[in-house]
């Protein structure tokens, strides 16, 4: 009965350890969009910034404002810095990350859909 047990749990791990990536993936691509254009979309537009045009979300003011990558864009995302607000009361951490996933990949696009 325990090695029954054991062979059934082992194979649940390997099955969610295969199977998250994909729901990144999914989400990233998914639910980031809609996230996106709830949260963000009012003030960043297709990438832009309505409130400091500097500050925009295309490739090269993030590479200037060092602000191109996943981890750098989640920090401002969940805390916030100047006129920027934080979301960490009101996003969950995976829905940063995969916001953050999000823009990048929109970044590296120009901003074309």
């Amino acid at each position: 009965m325990k090695k029954l047990l054991l062979v059934v749990l082992s194979f649940l791990l390997l099955v969610f350890s295969i199977t998250q990536p994909v729901y990144a993936t999914v989400t990233a691509s998914g639910t980031a969009n809609q996230i996106f254009e709830a949260n963000c979309a009012g003030c960043h537009i297709n990438g832009s910034n309505i409130v400091r045009r500097n500050k925009n979300l295309f490739k090269k003011a993030l590479k200037r404002n060092s602000m191109d990558s996943i981890e750098a864009i989640s920090d401002i995302v969940t805390n916030g810095k100047n006129n920027m607000p934080a979301y960490k009361d009101r996003l969950a951490p995976q829905q940063i990350h995969d916001v953050a996933a999000y823009v990048l990949q929109q970044a590296e696009n120009n901003w074309r859909r």
